[in-house]
């Protein structure tokens, strides 16, 4: 073997191999719509903690912004809003269910980042946040940099849990897995303070009186889009296609008016928390 092809093999092997990965990328992604309806069923990752997004009502009913969109396409996917399966993920675990095939879709209110953008692919968004942080109303705390002597309680792989690590590494981070064991914990005074989504935080402070949330931003307000997996571009085109046409209808301005409305101020601009159509 000459010292040329001793170079040129093991590049060759691995044009190979990464042809190869990404043909199996393309084939788990084609025909994706026809498995969904081979099987009748449309299955999408919820949170089952989060309202007004994603919660379990007093019936054990699966309700909320998402889990209702989630219904919306299984209908006009599948003819029928009953043909959907709900999986219930916590933040950490959304990417994880998709790339492994247990979810077709994430509704489960995920902030589109460039970081996760590399991992799955996003459709239009169907909402926009921030981050802020909670705090009872007996709290010193007034603006963010008194937090750096504090514990922040934050939902690990939420968007405060990775930008607070990013940006703030020598503050104390209090992490759990659920959104409602770290509203818990901040209620039993396990720490002085609860980074997350805006909204998540508007609306617990109103059906918990003694908390205000921060007026400061973690970060630039960004979009909310539902997920799917990486190189599943048919599913995610029916999805921009399926926003596009509901954005017609003012169908996300429906169940804002549901869920929503009565948890933020009443001057709340629905715009400013809705991307009706998908177009930011």
């Amino acid at each position: 073997m000459t010292l040329k092809s001793a170079f040129v093999l093991p590049l060759l092997a691995l044009g190979l191999l990464v042809g190869t990965a990404a043909a199996h990328a393309a084939d788990s992604a084609a025909g994706s719509l026809e498995k969904i309806k081979a099987r009748d069923k449309l299955i999408v990752g919820v949170f089952s903690d989060k309202p007004p997004f994603g919660f379990v009502n007093e019936q054990g009913d699966y309700v909320g912004f998402d889990t209702d969109l989630g219904r919306r396409f299984a209908k006009d996917l599948l003819g029928d809003e009953k043909k959907i399966e709900f999986v219930v993920v916590e933040p950490a675990s959304r990417i994880p269910f998709l790339q492994s095939d247990k979810v077709d879709l994430i509704l489960a209110n995920m902030t589109v980042t460039p970081e996760r953008a590399q991992v799955v692919d996003f459709t239009h968004p169907n909402l926009r946040v921030a981050v802020q942080a909670l705090v009872p109303d007996s709290s010193p705390v007034k603006t963010l940099d008194d937090l750096a002597s504090k514990t922040v309680i934050v939902t690990t792989g939420t968007t405060a849990d990775i930008w607070l690590t990013k940006n703030h590494p020598d503050w104390k981070l209090l992490k759990f897995e659920k959104n409602s064991e770290s509203l818990q914990a901040l209620a039993n005074g396990r720490g002085d303070a609860y980074a997350q989504d805006n909204l998540v935080l508007f609306s617990w402070a109103k059906q918990n009186p003694g908390y205000r949330v921060l007026a400061q931003k973690l970060g630039d307000e960004a979009p909310i889009a539902p997920a799917v997996k990486k190189g599943n571009t048919e599913l995610r085109d029916w999805v921009n296609t399926e926003l596009a046409s509901l954005g017609q209808q003012k169908y996300l301005l429906t169940l804002y008016n549901q869920y929503v409305r009565d948890q933020l101020a009443a001057d709340t601009d629905p715009s400013a928390v809705i991307v009706e159509g998908g177009a930011w």
